[in-house]
């Protein structure tokens, strides 16, 4: 009895390590958000067969890693489809789709969905689908789950990317061009004040009040030349201007330290002006 007690002792033992041992190395995969199973891909070559799968019941004949292509697949007389995969969507892939391009027009690139679907590097989808559209390049996603197939979608498609100017926009890039009156931004700054055409209107407005003290709305459209001054009074974006009576205005103590932080924007726009005149 006593034999067999301990027989059976060991074995739980050997099943307790083993149950330790399979969790330590193939942990079960978190679960993304209540209700949810999405899991996370541990390598690219994860990605071949829910394309290819999906791929097959298209109708097409596929194969892996053919003259460096990650995934070629063939359907009747049309030209091939070329996959890249990746496990998310970087510069190195984009470089890959392009240089595909050479074998043929129907180039994808495949890269994970990742939990909580969000596009990586804090873009949107729609910002990586504009990218391989204008390469030409189309866009797939797949993701994983636990207990069911992984769900493979195709975001854009690989077709010849024609740009749309927008006149709009080039007027507008034009006029705020124009109507600064220097270069007082250093290209590539983040989480720092911009000194855009608007600042600089505002910073006018407020060195006439400073040398002339309270001035009405008309006086100010006349002595500034700026048809929407009353907006951007009214408006006081910055808090710069204080509103004495209907239709005028003074500085306000945030508007004095404004003038002492922009003396050279200030200096500048009043030498354009002059320059002008």
């Amino acid at each position: 009895m006593q034999g067999g007690w301990r027989s059976f002792t060991n074995f739980l033992c050997k099943n307790d390590f083993l149950m330790w041992y399979n969790r330590l190395v193939f942990p079960t995969p978190q679960k993304a958000g209540k209700g949810a199973d999405a899991m996370a891909v541990r390598h690219e070559t994860d990605l071949y067969l829910p394309v290819k799968t999906f791929l097959e019941r298209q109708g097409f004949e596929v194969r892996g890693e053919v003259r460096r292509c990650d995934l070629v697949a063939v359907r009747g007389d049309e030209e091939p489809v070329i996959v890249e995969l990746k496990k998310t969507f970087n510069l190195p892939l984009l470089v890959q789709g392009v240089k595909r391009l050479k074998h043929t027009n129907r180039v994808y690139l495949a890269v994970e969905l990742p939990r909580g679907g969000r596009a990586p590097h804090g873009l949107k989808w729609s910002d990586l689908e504009r990218i391989c559209r204008m390469l030409g390049l189309g866009l797939m996603t797949v993701r994983f789950y636990v207990r069911k197939p992984p769900l493979v979608e195709i975001r854009c498609e690989p077709e010849p990317f024609v740009p749309r100017q927008s006149r709009k926009s080039t007027l507008l890039l034009m006029k705020e061009f124009r109507e600064r009156s220097g270069d007082f931004n250093v290209g590539g700054s983040t989480q720092r004040k911009l000194v855009t055409s608007y600042r600089e209107k505002a910073l006018h407005c407020a060195s006439l009040m400073h040398a002339h003290g309270p001035l009405s709305t008309k006086e100010l459209r006349e002595m500034t030349g700026n048809s929407n001054v009353t907006r951007l009074l009214q408006n006081n974006y910055y808090r710069w201007f204080r509103r004495v009576k209907t239709g005028v205005y003074e500085l306000t103590p945030l508007g004095e330290e404004a003038l002492a932080a922009y003396a050279h924007v200030v200096r500048a726009h009043a030498h354009a002006l002059q320059e002008r005149h």
